[in-house]
């Protein structure tokens, strides 16, 4: 007999990403990671596939993580980054197979490779300081010293506490193993791609002198002889992802100007490379360009970008549009319409096989983690090619969400989905949990997400939905939010309650739930500030007050200013849309999830929180996660992933 899905099956899923077809069209790579309960640590494999038999091949072992697998040019090698020795380093293996040849030995570490059109160079990401060379600096007594600030910008979430270095460009001569910096400036710098002639790298960095108050990312040509650089996109704004044509004669390329800040929707744009000029392509669509789709499920993605066509005049990109993201086919002339279009859909990455017509893409659906799949082109031909995860899943009772769409606040169409919970019985009454996203700007939708599962799976209606903030439905629907923070968010996400009641008749209006993390932790903060709807409550990574988020949060400054639309100046704005605000009307219990290192949103949010709450004698258990940043549900420490879960489960077990 099947059973539903449990905390423990996040050691059973296999996470597919980064599809590479080789130069000859007749195999593939494919990084495949998988969660290790032993290790508590996140293992990757290098992977092949033979497209005509599907046989399958590992070209990697070990207890490491491998990213970025990338072809030579004639296909008789791979490059790829591991971290075998401690620190990623680049590696080259044969395509006849042997031992994978370390190329790099650098103390910082490398990342992203592009090899250069002749095969002999590939162009690396690293961390330098200006003017610091590769060679190792020699190990020095450890002992405390202060850590002093001059910008604002002396942290992230990601990172930590910055240093003095910056992501630079070199090149490494694959034959010599010798390393060249391109750049050597006190900047960030994006690498995306080599020009088809070898003259030149397409990067994009923030030139700008006071970056405490620019936030943008131009697009420039790097000429490698010279090093002179040429500036592409007009107005300044946010841009990157270029990839030439093959002809070299244009340059596509993704961005946009910040109209609407951090909310403004991804455009594709083509640079005429002789004109000089570009044009946007996407200004139509009214959808962003990119995925924006939440999932726990999916490891090791990367940004696809754009994939040309040998026509020159053609290529792919992904957007993401109503809960899918959807492959695109694009024309510079202007013609845009979808490569692949079905009901249930989340295509995180693919490669094109120009010569063959031949789209490779891994695609996850809502009851199916990601597999591998082949798209021919003419015809429209889907052919799943990996079932990795597969007899997992056949021994599982998996719930299939059913989509609806309902009127929420100034009359807009909002959609949200609903799972029944395993084992649904007709005129049994379930408890109802509410999920709320992270974001604002992101999206729920067609993919597998292992926590809804193991929700549904412990006898939970799953209630999820895109208030507006969310991507996918236009940019005046993105846009909403903004100024706006727990007023018609917060009107849509209840009114999806009053549909799921009225349409739903075996969910229990008395066992009701609410749920989510970062903007979604606000969200449920807010709610039970305003309702006393839910019976229980689980806020996570949140926010409870604008007012000290403004200075602690390595985006404080500037998100509360694009979001709130307030700053220090109007106190009482920040203040109003704080739910610490309104903590006397809180009457549902609730559970406190935080990191201890997250610097998104700051523990001192929930430190806040919980002691204004237990100071007003309300039911609150607050719960730290050591060694863990905002993003301990997608990537965090296992063991701390699997307690993150039971905490859940068990909470809203004791008061539904």
């Amino acid at each position: 007999m099947k059973k539903g899905m449990t905390i423990k099956d996040l050691y059973k899923l296999k996470a597919v990403s980064d599809p590479r077809l080789s130069p000859s069209g007749e195999e593939a790579l494919f990084v495949q990671t998988v969660l290790c309960e032993e290790k508590d640590e996140y293992v990757s494999t290098l992977h092949s596939i033979d497209l005509k038999n599907q046989s399958t091949r590992q070209w990697t072992f070990g207890k490491q993580k491998i990213s970025s697998p990338r072809w030579s040019p004639d296909g008789g090698g791979i490059a790829f980054i591991s971290n075998r020795s401690g620190v990623n380093q680049l590696y080259l293996i044969s395509r006849d197979g042997g031992e994978a040849e370390p190329v790099t030995d650098c103390p910082n570490g490398v990342s992203n490779p592009v090899w250069s059109p002749c095969g002999e160079k590939i162009a690396l990401s690293i961390r330098l300081e200006k003017g610091e060379t590769f060679d190792h600096k020699e190990e020095k007594e450890k002992k405390p010293k202060p850590f002093i600030a001059t910008s604002m910008k002396y942290k992230s979430d990601d990172r930590g506490f910055h240093d003095d270095s910056y992501s630079q460009v070199v090149c490494v001569d694959i034959g010599t193993k010798e390393m060249r910096r391109v750049t050597d400036d006190k900047h960030d710098y994006a690498l995306h791609s080599w020009s088809p002639d070898g003259k030149y790298l397409s990067i994009s960095t923030d030139k700008t002198t006071n970056r405490d108050f620019s936030f943008q990312s131009d697009l420039y040509l790097l000429h490698l002889e010279s090093g002179v650089f040429q500036q592409i996109n007009g107005e300044h704004g946010y841009y990157g992802e270029a990839s030439w044509s093959p002809d070299g004669k244009h340059l596509a390329y993704t961005g946009h100007n910040r109209e609407y800040e951090n909310a403004t929707h991804n455009k594709v744009w083509v640079h005429d490379l002789q004109a000089g000029r570009s044009v946007c392509l996407t200004e139509g669509m009214d959808v962003p360009v990119g995925d924006f789709l939440n999932s726990d499920s999916i490891q090791g993605s990367s940004q696809t970008g754009i994939q040309w066509s040998k026509d020159n005049e053609s290529f792919y990109f992904l957007a993401s549009d109503g809960g899918n993201t959807v492959l695109y086919y694009a024309h510079i002339e202007g013609a845009i319409y979808p490569a692949l279009l079905q009901e249930q859909q989340h295509v995180y990455g693919f490669d094109l096989d120009s010569d063959r017509q031949i789209i490779l893409l891994t695609m996850s659906k809502p009851t199916e983690p990601g597999e591998l799949f082949t798209l021919h082109v003419p015809t429209g031909e889907l052919t799943k090619v990996t079932d990795l995860n597969g007899d997992w899943l056949a021994a599982r009772d998996v719930a299939s969400p059913e989509s609806f769409m309902y009127q929420g606040a100034k009359g807009w169409q909002v959609q949200g989905w609903i799972l029944k919970p395993v084992g649904y019985e007709e005129g049994k009454k379930y408890p109802l949990i509410v999920e709320i996203h992270g974001g604002p700007h992101t999206m729920y939708g067609n993919t597998f997400f292992h926590e809804f599962q193991v929700l549904a799976s412990s006898g939970y209606v799953v209630l999820y939905v895109n208030p507006r903030g969310s991507h996918g439905y236009g940019q005046e629907f993105v846009d909403a939010v903004r100024g706006d923070y727990g007023g018609g968010d917060y009107e849509d996400i209840m009114r999806a309650v009053d549909y799921a009641l009225e349409e739903y008749p075996f969910i229990d209006e008395n066992r009701m739930g609410v749920t989510g993390g970062s903007y979604g932790g606000f969200m449920t903060n807010w709610i039970i500030g305003h309702s006393d709807r839910f019976k229980a409550a689980v806020t996570q990574r949140s926010i409870s007050n604008w007012i000290s988020f403004y200075g602690v949060s390595d985006i404080g400054y500037y998100f509360s200013e694009w979001q709130i639309q307030s700053d220090l100046g109007d106190i009482e704005t920040l203040w109003k849309h704080s739910p610490l605000a309104y903590v006397k009307h809180m009457n549902t219990p609730l559970l406190i999830l935080h990191s201890e290192k997250d610097y998104r949103c700051p523990i001192e949010q929930a430190e806040q929180l919980f002691i204004a709450l237990k100071r007003e004698n309300k039911e609150a258990r607050f719960v730290r996660f050591p060694e863990s940043n905002h993003n301990l549900s997608r990537t965090g420490k296992l063991s701390l992933r699997e307690a993150r879960l039971q905490e859940i489960v068990d909470w809203f077990g004791k008061y539904l």
